[in-house]
């Protein structure tokens, strides 16, 4: 007989005492900045794909893990090369890579979290796994949400992994009455915390402000037994929730069951959520042999570049890569993809990121010229450039004797080596000494329609790197780049535009 138990704790005592051990310990998976950056990429609606694209680049290894997943074989179907963020995020959208980021960086979080507890460490290992399995899942359908699954099938144990790592005093009680009582784990924590552990997840998805779509499929959603609803196609979030709750159902019997075993629940779980879910239930077990095969796969590489070499640890731009040629010519490539499609702050993100990867520029800006207003703004950067600092970049349009007004009027990239020579400081506006003064040497590649100016670009240098030089070779690279911009802006009608592209012309 199960034993009457009062609830030990609040809920509001739960959670404050959740949040206090968050301020102490840091944030879970140490990722919530991230998150936050990626979330609102997602939702901003201004200029997403550009800050979709700087927020990828703001990590130098997610920028190549998400380079190589957008060209993998599941995204073949697109048919062509992407070799920038930039166009990963035309092509496939801000959804998709918002997603597919959002789960990469849950995955790298969840890794850090082996360093707690078994049990977190077993939570962990579950998690990954079952957004293994989603994967394999949804692939098998031809829904278009892959990627939004995964992270929802990752985070469907983001209550039990919070509870293991920041309350494990509660998280033992809680399987010890789960057990000794033969109740879930849901009821059992209920009735220690004063909460489900998918409505602590739930309220965690609320606090990160992830999209509320993927919060609400943070919920146990159990086989349809009613077979006059089993045919009624479910919702999104219900979809959602079913496959997480599936994919973390058979990860778990994979992390903790015997392989004897391990067939026969396997089968069960497949056979009960198969229908629901609009295939075969021997296609939802290829799936998770898949998973399975696919997780094994990338522990033996991971060992294997243990045992050979130490994985190269990534950085931000550290001046000229050794190959600037190769990603110059790659960027363009996108960019000529894209220029006859793409809006034109499509194509000046490409453009911008090609300058700033390929010359390994400290950071990079795209300045646009406001007719209305008589002067150029600042409207893109990348690398070190705050939004303070880029709401100062702006200048007068009415000529002044200076390198940048000398670029502008005559059209031609100017490349600065020394901007610190004595000789140089009076061709310098007060502007670039107030804010870009770091700066060793910089580049002016100049945008130019019709016989006029329309904006342009900047990239710099700062002191503590290596001296910078410019061949020829990507003179002509640039110029091709800054030519395809401007292309794309005389292609395109001002009503079509964001409104910063509005003043233009």
């Amino acid at each position: 007989m199960t034993n009457q138990i009062s609830p030990a704790i609040s809920p509001e005592r739960t959670l404050d005492l959740l949040w206090t051990r968050v301020r102490q310990r840091g944030d879970l998976p140490g990722f919530s900045k991230v998150v936050t950056a990626i979330v609102g990429a997602m939702q901003g609606e201004d200029d997403r794909e550009f800050n979709m694209t700087r927020t990828v680049l703001s990590d130098p290894t997610l920028t190549q893990r998400v380079l190589r997943l957008a060209n993998s074989a599941m995204y073949s179907a697109f048919g062509q090369s992407i070799n920038t963020v930039s166009k990963a995020v035309i092509v496939l959208g801000t959804e998709t890579i918002g997603h597919l980021a959002l789960g990469l960086k849950l995955i790298d979080g969840l890794s850090a979290a082996s360093l707690g507890s078994s049990d977190t460490r077993s939570e962990m290992e579950r998690a990954v796994m079952a957004g293994q399995i989603a994967r394999q899942v949804a692939s098998s359908t031809t829904r278009r949400d892959t990627e939004e699954v995964v992270v929802c099938s990752i985070l469907h144990s983001l209550g039990r992994l919070m509870v293991s790592f920041y309350l494990p005093e509660q998280w033992a009680e809680v399987q010890e009455r789960a057990i000794s009582n033969d109740i879930s784990e849901n009821e059992a924590a209920r009735d220690v915390l004063g909460l489900e552990l998918d409505e602590i997840g739930r309220l965690i998805g609320k606090r990160w402000g992830l999209p509320s779509g993927l919060v609400a499929s943070l919920k146990e959603m159990p086989p349809r037994i009613d077979a006059d609803a089993s045919h009624e196609p479910l919702e999104h979030s219900e979809w959602l929730a079913a496959v997480s709750t599936m994919s973390t159902r058979c990860a778990g019997v994979l992390c903790e069951d015997d392989a004897a075993s391990a067939e026969v629940d396997l089968a069960e779980i497949a056979e009960n959520y198969a229908e629901m879910l609009g295939l075969d239930s021997a296609v939802v077990l290829s799936a998770v042999d898949a998973a399975q095969k696919a997780s094994e796969d990338e522990t033996l590489a991971h060992q294997g570049k243990q045992a050979n070499e130490p994985e190269a640890q990534m950085s931000l731009p550290l001046g000229k890569p050794v190959d600037s040629i190769n990603i110059l010519k790659r960027g363009v490539g996108d960019m000529h993809d894209e220029v006859a499609t793409a809006s034109t702050g499509q194509v000046m993100t490409v453009a911008l990121e090609t300058v700033y990867q390929g010359l390994g520029l400290t950071r990079a800006v795209a300045f646009l010229r406001n007719h209305d207003e008589g002067q150029y703004v600042a409207r893109m950067c990348f690398g070190e450039c705050t939004e303070e600092m880029l709401a100062r970049l702006h200048f007068k349009d009415a000529y002044q004797p200076d390198v940048f007004h000398a670029a502008l009027a005559n059209d031609k990239m100017i490349f600065v080596e020394d901007a610190q020579a004595p000789g140089f400081l009076s061709k310098l506006p007060r502007w670039w000494r107030d804010e870009l003064s770091t700066a060793r040497s910089f580049v002016i590649l100049p945008l130019m329609l019709n016989f006029h100016p329309v904006g342009f670009m900047y990239g710099d240098w700062d002191a503590e790197l290596p001296p910078a030089k410019i061949s020829q070779q990507e003179v002509v690279l640039l110029d091709e780049l800054r030519a395809l911009v401007v292309k794309a802006i005389g292609y395109r009608n001002k009503n079509d535009e964001p409104a910063w592209t509005r003043t233009m012309r």
